[in-house]
């Protein structure tokens, strides 16, 4: 078949891709097809017939096989009988269609009339008035009046909550099946499902909780009419009210791109804020899906808990408030007077601007010592070596190519990663899941080897022999995804080693979807090693704590167990930070940062694709930008004039950090045209998910990419923590819904945050005397405290080991996998 075909659509000839949908080309053109049920992400269906065409192919001489012409010189064209479902067929060379003939016309205007013979004329309080497809087409296309009698119209439930997050009025449901064909075919989740006949069809939810998805909240924007809405939208305001700032998730290594739909609000008394979060396109990174994390997490931005001035302990042992010069004071005599014993521990919400002006004050004062938190997973430098090829893409990925997902719980730590490998599997690609228990993955794969906690990368070290391995190696494409779970810092890294070895060995690095990728925490934690701050800094600073530690928006004293006891050795802590959270608690300064939602900034996501965001809502009291007050000191200690917008940082970023020549904020604002085309004029093709004006960034190239010498180590896997007599080893493990200072402001989310719980062993639990439900108590070692949560005794845990969720229970758990003692709680 040719690359592309001839298509005659209205009289005028068009080539297009051979083998492509019809309205798919048509809106290559700009030709008016309108739509229902058909969704570029989904297979067509032909249900709600609105696409109906002409549909004709040339006449051939039967004896000859010439095109027969007419007597002026025109090509004779067989017109089918009847109108065809144009999103059910497929271009063909020598197509015909005819789009807007009379038969056409009306065959649109009785599908609309019979759309609207039961649909409410709620058009005024609809949340969809203003981008609905329905409303949008009625006035196009529809009839100017109804024959209807208004005593037939069929009355169903209009306020029906599917769940916490998403509501459902079944009366202007008009069962195109969007909803249900994206949790069947794209997500994987099929929790909803169509109930009766004929005109008391209606959706429901088949799952318990109810609509039991991370990705709930993407049906709302494919659904062409407002049979669903959010739970923290609806009613909230008008799309025409809303300015839509293009911006970036913080929350994973994905980096979705988004848009932040803002408008003034008298509950703030006129600030602006974030009405709603939806999605922005980006064929490269989140195609047009964000998980609801990223859609209901952002209450954080305006916590009532957020720190709204700088604050400086006294000599009462009290934080008191301080003017910001005052502040900034007192902090560069307190680096003057540390002799160049000063260190800096940086959280992935950090941005790269932030990142590299604490980098600048760090050297000013003597010192280098950067460190990433958490200290959980290793191997930023070896993704910046032999991480996917440059231009690759997830959703490409298909029959003949071949992905290893190994030590990651993918649908907890990187949830559309998750969704775009379910369908790279669908297309055809070997999907392979290792891990030492059973994930939401393991239903989508093809192979799920399992090994025992703490041995991933001998495992991995010995798989190129095997037929799995086999395939693995000799796929056309092949990504290795690798987390950290169930190891250390040390097998982190041996982990990412191995891969490396495995990918290079099999010649599957330098190459467009090909290569390494890993699931660091937080949404900068690339942009973390480029700045140079690393978890072994963080690592070097825990053994040999400085005088001074400045802490930038990160909570160790949260997050591990064992932070207090190193914590005690530093003199003096400088906390950045949105909360006055544990580590600002024992701090001697406290400044105010602004969250990602205020400002302009950049995030580098695990593909190492630097991206952009805007400033969107009002900022919260005196709260400055971290980069700005790092600058602020850094022209205090004689680097120069302060600079006077992140751009101006990004620049300077550009000019000093290799690979970041071509990153400056007029390179990543760039945009080009992307297909499926969604948003734009209409909104019935692909849905409310935004057309990408903001920019969609630029891929740093690894040194595969460059054609560089690869040096990625090969040290020997560190032996795992074994547990000892009475003992069980302790894995701590992901969930996306959770209580953490970012999260835990959404209320709208918290009941679908599970309670504190450990899952353990049949055996064990037997062993132990705890039954399902017991409460048990958890503890690493006599220095850290204790842990309580609920005990799930369902088969997940491998024998000899208890699965500790973070960030769900009110003590912290170890940082990685280690031995500890669990016992019932007995009364």
């Amino acid at each position: 078949m040719a690359d592309t075909v001839k298509l005659v659509v209205d009289d005028r000839e068009y080539q297009v891709p051979a083998g492509m949908n019809l309205v798919d080309a048509g809106k290559m053109f700009n030709i008016d097809i309108p739509i229902f049920c058909y969704h570029p992400k989904l297979s067509p269906v032909g249900m709600c017939r609105m696409c109906l065409v002409e549909l004709g192919s040339v006449m051939r001489d039967p004896q000859t096989k010439e095109i027969v012409m007419d007597d002026a010189g025109k090509v004779q064209v067989r017109w089918l009988p009847k109108v065809q479902t144009a999103c059910t067929q497929v271009v063909t060379d020598g197509m015909y269609v005819r789009t807007s003939t009379q038969v056409v016309d009306q065959a649109r205007e009785n599908v609309l009339e019979f759309l609207l013979t039961s649909h409410p004329l709620d058009c005024p309080i609809c949340d969809k008035g203003g981008e609905c497809p329905l409303q949008n087409l009625t006035m196009e296309h529809g009839p100017g009046m109804t024959r209807m009698n208004f005593a037939d119209k069929i009355h169903l439930d209009k306020h029906v909550p599917l769940g916490e997050l998403i509501f459902l009025d079944r009366e202007r449901c008009i069962q195109c099946a969007r909803c249900t064909r994206f949790q069947d075919e794209i997500v994987g989740d099929d929790v909803l499902a169509f109930h009766e006949r004929g005109r008391a069809l209606q959706i429901i939810t088949v799952s318990d909780p109810p609509f039991d998805t991370y990705f709930s909240g993407n049906t709302t924007d494919i659904c062409p009419v407002g049979a669903l809405t959010t739970a923290d939208f609806r009613f909230g305001a008008r799309p025409w009210e809303l300015t839509n700032v293009p911006s970036i998730c913080p929350h994973c290594p994905v980096g979705c791109d988004t848009t932040l739909s803002t408008r003034q609000d008298r509950d703030t008394d006129g600030k602006v804020v974030i009405k709603r979060v939806m999605p922005r396109q980006n064929e490269a990174v989140n195609e047009i899906w964000i998980c609801d994390k990223g859609r209901f997490g952002h209450h954080f931005t305006r916590s009532t808990e957020r720190l709204k001035e700088p604050m400086l302990r006294n000599k009462s042992g009290n934080l008191t408030s301080e003017s910001w010069n005052d502040a900034l004071e007192a902090v560069l005599a307190c680096l003057q007077t540390a002799n160049g014993s000063v260190a800096a521990i940086a959280g992935p919400m950090m941005t790269n601007e932030d990142l590299w002006e604490l980098r600048r004050v760090l050297g000013a004062v003597g010192s280098q010592r950067l460190g990433a938190w958490p200290p959980t997973h290793a191997g930023h430098d070896i993704v910046a070596q032999v991480g996917v090829g440059e231009g690759t893409a997830l959703k490409e990925l298909g029959k003949g190519d071949a992905i290893l997902v190994i030590a990651s719980d993918l649908e907890e730590e990187a949830p559309i990663w998750r969704l775009q490998l379910k369908q790279a599997h669908d297309r055809g690609a070997y999907l392979v899941v290792a891990n030492a228990r059973f994930t939401r993955m393991d239903d989508f794969a093809n192979d799920t080897p399992r090994y025992d906690y703490g041995s991933a990368s001998n495992w991995l070290a010995q798989l190129a022999g095997s037929e799995t391995g086999q395939k693995l190696t000799g796929a056309t494409n092949l990504v290795v995804v690798a987390g950290a779970e169930g190891l250390t810092l040390e097998g982190s890294r041996s982990l990412m080693e191995a891969a490396a070895k495995f990918l290079i060995d099999s010649g599957h690095i330098g190459k467009r979807n090909n290569g390494l990728m890993a699931t660091f925490p937080g949404a900068n934690g690339m942009g973390q090693y480029y700045m140079g701050f690393t978890p072994e800094n963080t690592q070097d600073i825990i053994n040999n704590p400085p005088k001074v530690l400045i802490v930038a928006q990160a909570d160790p004293l949260s997050d591990d167990p064992n932070a207090a006891e190193w914590y005690n050795q530093i003199e003096t802590v400088i906390s950045l930070t949105l909360t006055v959270d544990d580590t600002a608690q024992r701090a001697g300064y406290v400044l105010p940062v602004q969250s990602f939602a205020e400002r302009d900034g950049s995030y580098i996501n695990g593909q190492r694709r630097v991206q952009r965001f805007y400033t969107a809502q009002s900022v919260i009291g005196q709260s400055l930008p971290a980069w700005q007050v790092f600058s602020r000191l850094g022209e205090r200690l004689g680097l120069g004039r302060a600079k006077q917008s992140a751009a101006a940082v990004a620049m300077d970023i550009s000019q000093h950090v290799p690979g970041f020549q071509g990153a400056r904020y007029k390179d990543l604002s760039k945009v080009e045209v992307q297909y499926p085309i969604i948003g734009r004029d209409d909104v019935y093709y692909g849905g409310t998910a935004y057309d990408n004006t903001g920019g969609l960034g630029v891929q740093i190239p690894s040194a595969a990419d460059r054609g560089e010498a690869i040096s990625v180590g090969s040290s020997q896997a560190p032996a795992a923590p074994t547990a000892k007599d009475g003992e069980l080893m302790i894995v701590p493990t992901t969930r996306l819904y959770n209580r953490d200072d970012l999260f835990r402001p959404s209320a709208l989310m918290n009941k679908r945050i599970p309670e504190p719980y450990v899952e353990i062993n049949a055996a064990d639990a037997a062993r132990l005397g705890i039954a399902d439900g017991d409460m048990v108590q958890v503890n690493a070692s006599e220095n850290t405290p204790n842990v309580y949560a609920r005990a799930h005794v369902n088969g997940t845990a491998p024998q000899g080991t208890v699965l500790l969720p973070r960030n769900l229970t009110d003590k912290p758990v170890p940082m990685a996998l280690t031995a500890g003692v669990v016992s019932k709680v007995e009364g």
